[in-house]
């Protein structure tokens, strides 16, 4: 028979300060082994392989964020690249269009500079256009300079390839040009190949000017450069004006009717000159600062001596 024993529900092992000692001792211990030798390499090393898998599965969501982050952060990166590249080509593109733009205007005025080499006795004004009123039923251009600069109403516009229009309003900063195409102008012109005298009216027809009121007989046929007359002494004796490309005539009425395209492209350039004329008894202000200087011209040499009241000839 089994002797019962004495159940020991408390066992006393060491204390457990000397327990805290012993492992600070051991730590202390291999601390100082493991900076001053190299004995634990091998148990250091196989405890990293044993507890990288848990390094990586703990670094996971880490990474993760971090390569997210990347990608985002490429994506905006390449996306404000590609826009920046893409503004700087509308940069380029509109420079470059700029350029064109200064190396055609140059151009012009270095034509519109020869018609007034041909005009040196009538001092004129360059202006530029500033905006083309919408109308539907006129056509105008707005310059950027007025009766401080010495226009006035009726004084006619050039440009190289001859009359753009007439001034028909005036304001002390601009102007308004009605174009030679628009119905209020009429312009007292000749045929070049015969001399024939006419009147030019701008016409119906969006683009063209006519001319009316002659005998269907009169020699006029397609193809005939209308200049201006000088009759009225507004605009000077030998402006191109238009090429006939229709003539109607009327053998019942007995008049016939003609309708020319206009020399002058005021839809494509933005510089011409005013001719400052005489209009209505007004003088042309030859001193204004704003005058295309015309010194070169012995007639514009006489017109100044003969004293501030001199009106400028006319060729």
């Amino acid at each position: 028979m089994q002797r019962p024993g004495n159940l020991r529900l408390f066992r006393r092992g060491p204390p457990t300060e000397f327990v805290l000692t012993v492992l600070v001792i051991i730590s202390l211990a291999l601390l100082i082994v493991d900076a001053n030798w190299k004995t634990l390499n091998p148990f250091r090393q196989a405890v990293s392989i044993a507890i990288y898998p848990f390094q990586r599965a703990v670094m996971f969501p880490r990474d993760a964020v971090l390569t997210i982050n990347d990608w985002l952060n490429a994506a905006a990166a390449a996306k404000s690249e590609d826009e920046a590249l893409q503004k700087q080509r509308i940069e380029l593109a509109q420079l470059s269009t700029h350029a064109a733009q200064l190396g055609t205007e140059n151009a012009q005025l270095k034509r519109l500079l020869g018609v007034f080499d041909k005009l040196v006795a009538q001092p004129s004004v360059v202006v530029e256009v500033l905006y083309e009123p919408a109308n539907a039923f006129n056509r105008r251009l707005v310059f950027n300079k007025g009766s401080n600069a010495g226009i006035a109403p009726g004084m006619p516009v050039i440009d190289e390839g001859g009359v753009v229009g007439q001034i028909v309003r005036v304001t002390p900063m601009t102007s308004e040009a009605a174009v030679l195409t628009d119905e209020v102008v009429s312009i007292p012109v000749q045929l070049l190949r015969n001399g024939l005298r006419l009147i030019a009216f701008g016409s119906n027809t969006p683009g063209k000017v006519e001319v009316r009121y002659f005998a269907s007989d009169a020699d006029i046929r397609d193809g005939d450069v209308m200049v201006t007359s000088g009759v009225g002494g507004v605009f000077p004796p030998g402006l191109s004006v238009a090429r006939v490309d229709k003539v109607d005539r009327d053998s019942t009425s007995g008049f016939a009717r003609a309708e020319g395209q206009p020399s002058s492209h005021p839809e494509r350039y933005r510089h011409f000159l005013v001719l400052l004329v005489p209009v209505d008894g007004n003088e042309t202000p030859v001193s204004n600062p704003a005058v295309v200087p015309s010194s070169a011209s012995p007639t514009s040499q006489t017109n100044r001596s003969e004293g501030p009241n001199a009106q400028p000839k006319l060729k």
